[in-house]
């Protein structure tokens, strides 16, 4: 089948029969390749899927089997999660950096039978970690290690169950920025609506030569979207275990790579390594940076297409809705630059006031979502119940505004907001303008108790390389000379060597409030 809205995408109802789709269509094109050298056509891909399903058939995984995995970005954990959903397995990813309270969570929103874990990865003992829970009443799940190559055997077509695009079949976390991770219930179709949406805005695959790469844990909810676009457009995926980016530039650059992308560090981190190269060219192959989890400032954007020549197209998307807006890498680059996408088909978007009421087009309001790439809820229904409104609108707690153009910008957090003396402050815009500063390598603003003025705004900075590092009269005097008003200008500093983050690149700000959450003097 073919989409009318993207006719270069697959466009079949679940997960499974896309990837059958595309092992007929293209069945001796390269689908997956490593770090390591292995690599899978479609076709294997397809058939490799069913040997696993039979592996995992015997280990006594089957059709509502419900569980949990914390595997690293490997060929083996993409054919363990196809071989899950052919299994009709209710199946929940945890990322790697999970330790036991997030792991322990996890186990107990799904009540997990099985726990998949890698062994020993990256000087970390998983499988103790998987016999340390805290569960409470319930049973312990049965640890199942899945190393570079995963459990197969021989195919048996009647270990298939029946694929239903509405059946809640995935569990994925948020980041728990703010408390314990929740649970955000997912279906081929909630994935599908929101993949091929990246895929088809995002026009990959559109001329038949891209080669897509992913740099964030496979267990974050934007792997599978970029599982589905590879699937649906017929475009090959580089995988590897984890970034680092120096060796992600050599297996691109082997690879012939031409979209990659998960967050604004990642643009970063190659933008300095372009910086520190130049005049040759870092990656001549590749073209465009897609992602989200965290704003992308206006001057990242730049940064990035003048060391690079790559355009930075950035999304916007989040756990209970993998892509709420994606971005056209050919819209120009005023408004790539400042907004974050598209919203997508399939999902509608509305802007609304503190008193629930839409505002006018151009206003700030919170971003509300329905539509069929919403989740379904999360797996605590008092969570379900807190998240929607009575209409079924999911509140994402995000700020943003509607450009003349349709795309949309954000522009902050309702719970990040800061407010100062009555007023309020958004942090976002106070670290989009820092990041500018030459001795700022990466900012991020806050809201400290303060007795005189409610709250004081604090700018955690970790200093840029080789410069001597910004004092707080420097930093006043930096957005002063922008034109900030008074009210808004940091009142505190705090110099560290990195920022904390959580889930896909974001910062933990939780932890920066609870960290400088008692005023200095």
């Amino acid at each position: 089948m073919l989409n009318t809205l993207w006719p270069w995408l697959l466009d079949e109802p679940t997960i499974s029969a896309n990837l059958e789709a595309r092992a007929r269509r293209s069945p001796d094109e390269l689908g997956l390749a490593d770090e390591h050298g292995n690599s899978l056509t479609w076709a294997q891909f397809d058939a490799s899927v069913d040997r696993v399903v039979a592996g995992l058939a015997a280990q006594g995984i089957g059709q509502g089997s419900r569980v949990c995995w914390q595997l690293p970005m490997r060929i083996s954990t993409v054919l363990v999660m196809f071989a899950l959903r052919r299994l009709g397995a209710l199946q929940a990813p945890i990322i790697p950096i999970g330790r036991k309270r997030e792991v322990s969570a996890a186990v107990r929103a799904v009540n997990a039978e099985f726990l998949l874990v890698p062994g020993t990865w990256n000087g970390f003992d998983y499988v103790e970690l998987a016999g340390d829970l805290d569960l409470g009443d319930l049973a312990a799940p049965t640890i199942m290690e899945i190393g570079s190559t995963a459990p197969d055997a021989d195919p048996d077509p009647g270990l298939r169950a029946p694929q239903d695009p509405d059946e809640v079949a995935w569990v994925y976390f948020t980041s728990g920025s703010t408390g314990l991770p929740k649970g955000a219930r997912h279906t081929d179709g909630t994935l599908l609506t929101t993949g091929r949406a990246f895929a088809g805005t995002g026009h990959i695959g559109e001329n038949g030569d891209d080669v897509v790469a992913m740099a964030f844990p496979i267990a974050h909810v934007g792997g599978i979207e970029f599982l589905i676009a590879a699937i649906c457009s017929g475009t090959p995926m580089v995988i590897s275990e984890a970034f680092v980016p120096q060796a992600a530039v050599e297996l691109y650059s082997r690879m012939g790579v031409t979209l990659t992308g998960g967050a604004p560090p990642f643009y970063q981190a190659f933008a300095a390594l372009a910086e520190a190269a130049a005049p040759a060219p870092l990656l001549p192959s590749l073209r465009t940076f897609k992602g989200g989890g965290a704003p992308c400032p206006p001057e990242l954007y730049y940064k990035v297409r003048d060391a690079m020549g790559v355009t930075v197209a950035h999304d916007y998307g989040m756990t209970e809705v993998p892509m709420v807006a994606v971005a056209d890498p050919r819209d120009e680059p005023e408004v790539l630059a400042k907004t974050d996408g598209h919203p997508i088909e399939g999902n509608t978007v509305r802007l609304v006031d503190a008193d629930g009421q839409e505002v006018t087009p151009g206003e700030v309001g919170e971003v509300q979502i329905s539509g069929s790439g919403v989740c379904r809820g999360y797996t605590d229904p008092v969570e379900t119940e807190k998240a929607f409104t009575d209409d079924g609108w999911f509140r994402t707690g995000d700020l943003g505004r509607i450009h003349p153009g349709g795309q949309i910008e954000l522009v902050g957090r309702l719970k990040d907001v800061i407010i100062r003396k009555g007023e309020n402050i958004s942090p976002q815009e106070i670290e989009e303008l820092l990041i500018a500063h030459p001795a700022i390598a990466e900012v991020a603003v806050i809201g400290v108790p303060d007795a005189d003025r409610g709250e004081m705004v604090c700018a955690v900075v970790t200093p840029a390389p080789d410069v001597d590092p910004p004092d707080l009269a420097a930093i006043v005097d930096f957005l002063s000379r922008a034109q900030v008003m008074k009210q808004k200008l940091p009142e505190r500093l705090e110099l560290v060597e990195s920022l904390p983050r959580t889930g896909l690149a974001k910062i933990a700000r939780n932890e920066l409030r609870t960290r400088y959450g008692t005023p200095i003097g």
